[in-house]
C-alpha cells in the first residue's frame, strides 16, 4: 500500500546510487524492496525476532544553529525528507546488533532475525513483510522505540493500546468547464471534496470507544475561471478497536461517494496504509523488566493507552496468532531533557517536527539492554 510511482522510484533509486550505496544490495531493492532481514543461526533453541523501522517523514529538518544536527552538520542533506522520529536512531541500535551479534555467534542458542522494516510512517510496511512470512517462524519478537521526554535508563517494557488505522487517498472526478460562459457544463469536483470533508467530521463518536477521522490535504482544480474537474482529499481513520476503525471506514466511504453523486462527479480511493490494534504480552513484558533490572541504573514504568497508531501491531497479531509472545519497548532517549520554545510554551524536543533530536547515550545503552534480552531469552525461552 503507498507505494509510490514507478518514475519517483527510479528517481530515488538512482539517487541512491549518486550517493555511493552498496551496488551489491541496490539491485535487490530496485521497485522499492527496502526491507532487510539478517538471520543469525547457531544451535538448538528459539527464533527470536527483532524489529527495527527505519524510514523517514516528509518533513523539513530545522537548519536553525540552535539545532543541533544542523549546527554539527549531519543534518538531512535532503529537502522536506528527515528523520525525526528516532527510526535512524533505530536502524544504528540495529546495526550495533548486527555487529555485536556476530562476534557473539558461538554463543547464540537458536536463531536471531533482525528486521529492518521500511514503511512504518503511513503504516504500510509492516503488512508486508508480514505477507512474505518473515514473522512466520518466530517464537518471540522484542520491538521497541525511542522516546523523547524520558531520560537514559527509563523503560517501558510492554507498551500498547495502539489505535487501529486506515489511510486512503480520496480522488473526485469531475468534468471541467468555463466558469462564466457554461458554468453548467461542469461537474464541480471542488464542491464534491468540500462537502465530503465536512460530513466526514460531522461523522458520530461511538460508545464503544474512542473514534478519529481527520482530512490532513485537500488540493483541488487548475484556474480561476475553470469549473474544477478534480480535487483530492488526504485523510485518516482511527478506531480503538480494529472493528470501530473498519465501521469509520465503512461510513466515511458512504460520504464520498454520496458527496461525489451530488455533484455529478465519480469518485476513486486508494488505500496508503493500515494496521490493527494489538497488546504486548504481559509475561514477557514482566520478563523484559526483570532482566533489565539487572542492568545499572535502569527504570521501568507502565505506559498508558498511547492513542497513536503503529504498524508493529501487525508484526505482534502473526506472532501471537502462531502461539509466540510479542513486547514492544520504550526506550527513553531525551536529550539532556533540553526545551524548545513554541507560542510561550516550553516543549521536550517533540517527534515529527523539524527540530526533534535524540540523546545518543540511548543507542549504545538500548543495544546493551537488548542484547541483554535476548540472551536471557535463549538461555531460558520458556514465558511464564
Amino acid at each position: 500500500m503507498g507505494l509510490p510511482p514507478d518514475d519517483v522510484l527510479e528517481t530515488h533509486w538512482v539517487r541512491a546510487q549518486h550517493e555511493s550505496a552498496d551496488p551489491v544490495f541496490l539491485e535487490s531493492m530496485r521497485g522499492g524492496f527496502s526491507g532487510v532481514v539478517g538471520i543469525l543461526r547457531h544451535g538448538i533453541g528459539p527464533t527470536i525476532g527483532l524489529r527495527f523501522d527505519i524510514d523517514a517523514l516528509e518533513l523539513k529538518e530545522s537548519n536553525d544553529s540552535s539545532h543541533r544536527p544542523a549546527a554539527e552538520g549531519f543534518a538531512s542533506i535532503h529537502e522536506n525528507v528527515c528523520h525525526a522520529c528516532g527510526h535512524d536512531g533505530h536502524a544504528a541500535i540495529g546495526l550495533g546488533m548486527a555487529s555485536m551479534l556476530s562476534e557473539l555467534q558461538s554463543e547464540i542458542r537458536g536463531t536471531i532475525k533482525l528486521i529492518f522494516q521500511p514503511a512504518e510512517e503511513g503504516v504500510r510496511g509492516a503488512r508486508s513483510m508480514v505477507a512474505a512470512g518473515v514473522l512466520d517462524d518466530v517464537d518471540l519478537l522484542l520491538g521497541h522505540h525511542l522516546v523523547t521526554g524520558c531520560a537514559i535508563g527509563e523503560i517501558f517494557p510492554g507498551m500498547g493500546g495502539y489505535a487501529a488505522t486506515r489511510k486512503l487517498d480520496v480522488t473526485f472526478h469531475g468534468a471541467p468547464a468555463h466558469a462564466g460562459g457554461y458554468p453548467e457544463g461542469g461537474h464541480n469536483a471542488l464542491l464534491a471534496a468540500s462537502n465530503a470533508v465536512l460530513n466526514l467530521y460531522a461523522l458520530p463518536r461511538h460508545r464503544s470507544g474512542f473514534t478519529r477521522i481527520n482530512v490532513g490535504k485537500l488540493a483541488a482544480g487548475s484556474g480561476r475561471n475553470v469549473i474544477p474537474a478534480q480535487a483530492t482529499l488526504v485523510a485518516e481513520v482511527r478506531g480503538e478497536t480494529t472493528q470501530l476503525c473498519d465501521s469509520m471506514y465503512e461510513r466515511a466511504m458512504a460520504i464520498i461517494e454520496s458527496c461525489a453523486a451530488m455533484y455529478g462527479c465519480t469518485s476513486s480511493v486508494r488505500d496508503m496504509g493500515a494496521a490493527g490494534t494489538a497488546e504486548s504480552d504481559e509475561p514477557l513484558a514482566r520478563r523484559v523488566q526483570e532482566i533489565a533490572s539487572r542492568l545499572p541504573q535502569v527504570t521501568s514504568h507502565k505506559m498508558e493507552k498511547m492513542g497513536g497508531s503503529e504498524d508493529f501491531t501487525e508484526m505482534m497479531t502473526r506472532v501471537q496468532a502462531n502461539g509466540g509472545q510479542v513486547t514492544n519497548i520504550g526506550i527513553g532517549a531525551d536529550f539532556h531533557g533540553i526545551r524548545y520554545q513554541d507560542s510561550n510554551r516550553e516543549l521536550v524536543l517533540p517527534a515529527h517536527t523539524g527540530v526533534y533530536d535524540i540523546d545518543e547515550r540511548a543507542l549504545p545503552f538500548a543495544v546493551q539492554l537488548l542484547s541483554t534480552i535476548v540472551f536471557d531469552l535463549m538461555k531460558y525461552p520458556a514465558i511464564t
